[in-house]
Parts: C-alpha cells; sequence; structure tokens
C-alpha cells in the first residue's frame, strides 16, 4: 500500500473552507483507497505554517499515478493552485 500525504499553507485563511472542499473532492477518483483532507491542530512546537493535510492510500504507486493522471485531478489542482503557497508531499510504502 502507498501512502500519499500533502501539506498546504493558505495564502488566505479565508479560503481555507473552499480549498478543503476542492481537496475533498478528490476522493471520487477511482484508484483512491481512502482519502482525508483535514485542518491541521497547529500543536507543534516549532513548526505550525501548515494548514491542511491530504492523505489518501493507494493499492500501488501504478494506481497512485492513474489518479494524478485524471481529469479531476487536474481540475482540482489548477482551483487550489492559486489558493496555496507552500504544497509539500511525500509518497510513501506503508510498513507491514
Amino acid at each position: 500500500m502507498i501512502r500519499h500525504i500533502v501539506f498546504f499553507t493558505a495564502k488566505d485563511r479565508a479560503h481555507l473552507g473552499r480549498i478543503m472542499d476542492d481537496l475533498s473532492r478528490l476522493g471520487t477518483i477511482e484508484p483512491v483507497r481512502h482519502l482525508e483532507v483535514v485542518q491541521n491542530e497547529k500543536r507543534d512546537l516549532w513548526h505550525n505554517e501548515i494548514d491542511v493535510v491530504v492523505y489518501a492510500e493507494f493499492d500501488d504507486l501504478a494506481s497512485l499515478d492513474r489518479y494524478k493522471a485524471d481529469p479531476l485531478y487536474e481540475e482540482i489542482t489548477a482551483r487550489v493552485r492559486p489558493l496555496r503557497d507552500l504544497r509539500m508531499s511525500a509518497d510513501i510504502r506503508a510498513v507491514d
């Protein structure tokens, strides 16, 4: 299983709801096994700039690639990109 974790900062906190709503639509793309879009609780002692976290699970890297090639992914990316500053992601293989 592949875990896809993405961190976002919003240019304007007023857009957080729109960002989260748009990103939540990504869960309808077929290869997605599980998807959560959550607001960061900002409880870290050193770094609290991250506003939104996307956590998704895929069966394998090919499924993740199909997800990123889906037209809805492209649409959501185009809608969210102007509303965010930072975007960092990690794709990790789950440890059994």
